[in-house]
Order: structure tokens, then sequence, then C-alpha cells
């Protein structure tokens, strides 16, 4: 067999992460790009070698019928339809998160991928690290006992990047959707992914994007002006109930009045507690005395965690074994994005059947 043709949606900023771990997986071959930015589209090809380049996703699943699956990396506002093409066109796909811009859009991505008989993986980069992949093993051994309380933050002090990630036409909101998605599925996943039943949840627009601020932005989108839109909040919290009792609080902020960016996962059992990132520490007791252990784990790096997540999809697709982030996920995950924005709203607390 030969190797997996691939093509990628949308060649910004994420997409480098993704093309150099299928450069590096001897089983993949860069086929095409897409991307309606021409000049970005011409000068990825030429730096990555690929040739078929294309301005409308269509066009290319219409003149490549051997492509067998793509990455779709556009703005988040794209991810659905582009999806949703490619699935019809029979391509597997793996799609950055967040998965759309409401659950209703994520349920006619899943359903595609259903008709279609492909595979749709979402774009979930923080379960395949090392200190992920231990802490699942803890929970499943009964380690923390009691599952009950989580935390999870994603906070910025000077941290819109400008571009698409601050217009909600685009984007469909600010750091909920473009952080807190990370945190929200990563803590779900670590506590066995329980469903959401209800949601009470805040956001604010006090800062923005700090136009006043002359301190370099903590990460700036490539396509940034000093003219560009924002609409987005630029902090959110909320707290989340799960069907099984246990209860998860949130903050996500792209500007917030702090002393230094921060972010991570904190969980709390009956019989023992973990914090993961920056690094992973262990808390229980052992013969009547509290205990901290710092587990020596390889340490984490950005395209590691990604060369892990493109290899996961491509031995996927290879052998028909269920993947690590199904579309079913990302839907749960919008449900939950929708209830806090819609709380947020209406100021009261919104029930998920």
């Amino acid at each position: 067999m030969g190797k997996w043709k691939i093509g990628v949606i949308g060649v910004g900023g994420i997409s480098v992460q993704h093309i150099q771990a299928y450069q590096n997986n001897p089983e993949a071959e860069l086929y095409a790009f897409c991307d309606i930015n021409e000049s970005r589209l011409r000068e990825m090809g030429e730096k990555y070698g690929v040739t078929r380049l294309y301005t409308d996703k269509d066009e290319m699943l219409r003149a490549l019928p051997e492509l067998d699956a793509v990455s779709v990396c556009t703005w988040n506002s794209a991810h659905a339809p582009c999806t949703i093409a490619a699935l019809n066109a029979g391509k597997h796909v793996l799609c950055e998160k967040p998965m759309a811009v409401s659950a209703a859009q994520a349920e006619e991505m899943a359903e595609a991928a259903r008709r279609n008989n492909r595979l749709l993986m979402m774009g979930f980069v923080r379960r395949y690290e090392q200190g992920t992949a231990l802490l699942r093993e803890l929970t499943e051994q009964g380690f923390f006992g009691d599952l009950y309380y989580a935390k999870a933050t994603y906070l910025r002090r000077n941290g819109n990047p400008g571009g698409w990630f601050g217009d909600k036409s685009r984007s469909a909101g600010g750091p909920l959707i473009d952080l807190g998605v990370h945190v929200i599925d990563l803590t779900r996943y670590l506590m066995g992914n329980p469903k959401a039943v209800s949601v009470y949840g805040a956001t604010f627009q006090k800062l923005l994007d700090r136009p006043d601020i002359r301190t370099p932005k903590a990460y700036r989108a490539s396509s940034a002006k000093p003219d560009d839109i924002c609409d987005v909040e630029d902090l959110a919290s909320a707290m989340i109930r799960f069907d099984n009792g246990a209860v998860l609080q949130v903050e996500a902020a792209f500007s917030l009045n702090l002393k230094e960016d921060t972010g991570g996962v904190q969980l709390f059992g009956s019989k023992g507690g973990a914090r993961l990132s920056p690094g992973l520490e262990l808390y229980s007791q052992m013969n009547g005395y509290m205990t901290d252990v710092t587990p020596v784990c390889p340490p984490e790096s950005f395209a590691g965690e990604f060369q892990a997540e493109i290899d996961h999809f491509l031995h996927c697709i290879s052998t028909g074994e269920p993947c690590r982030s199904p579309a079913q996920d990302g839907v749960e995950i919008m449900r939950i994005l929708d209830a806090v924005y819609e709380s947020a709203r209406t100021g009261h607390e919104v029930i998920l059947g």
C-alpha cells in the first residue's frame, strides 16, 4: 500500500504543526494545499514542496479524487463547511478545535462522517501529552477515588492575537472558544468523559485587545493589523456540572490584569489530586502523611504533541481503530460552549438535556 495522500485546508499559523508532523510520518505524503489567501498559499507551497495549490476547497476536492484525508486548519467559521465538503467527497478529516461555531453545526459534521463512513477526528491536541496519558491511567486505576471537582484555567495578560481571533463573525467568540476549549476538553477527558447537565457562565468585555498597551502581545496572529475588529469577550468564567455529580470551574482570558500568563488543570478526588501543566504533580497520602509526587515524564513539546496526534490519525485510518478524540466528543464540547455563552447572555443557568 502506498502513502496516504494528505491535503491541508487553511495554511495559516496552526497548519504548520500539521504539515511538519505529516512530513515526519513515513506513511503520509503532503499532496495538496488550499487557502483563500493566494500569496500565503504560494509561499507555503514553495516552502514545503507542494505543487497542487487551490484557493477553493470544492475545486480541490473535485480535482483530486485520489486524495485520502485532509486537515482542516481554517478559522472557526469555516470548520463545518470545509469538513462536511471533504467528508462528502469521501475523505477522512482531522479538524482543528473548536469543532464548529455551534453544537448544531457540529452535529451536522458528525452526521456527515457517519453517512460517508469516514473518520472525523477532532484536534484536541492536549489529549496526546505524556502527562495526560498517565493521568488517564491513574483515573482508571482509582488513584483519585471519587473524582468530584476540577479547575481548568487558561489566562493571558495581554494575549488577544488580533486578526480573525477577535472577529466574532469568524471566531464565534474569544478566549472561551479559543483557549478554554482546550482545558475544558482535557479536564472532561481526564474525568472519563462525563456528560454536562448544567452550565452557569459569565463573559466580560472590559479590556478587549488592550489597544493602548505598547507591551508586546503574548501571541500575534500572522494576519493581525492595528485596525482589526475586536468584538469578542476578553474573559469567560463558567461552572459546569456533570451527570456523575462532578463539577468543573473554568476561567479563560485573552486580557486580564494578572501578573503573568497561567494555565492548567487541577483534579480533586476523595483519595488523591493532581495538577497538570506546567509539569505534572500528584497529591495523596502515605503512612498517615500527606505526600506530593512529581512523576519523571519525558519533557513535553508543542511539536511533539502534534506529532503524536497526527501519527494517531494516520494509524486510525490505516487500521480502522477508534480514535482518541472522536467527533462526538467535539459535539459535546460545543454543547458546553453554547451553554456558557447562552448563560452569559441571559444571566441564568442553562440546563442541558
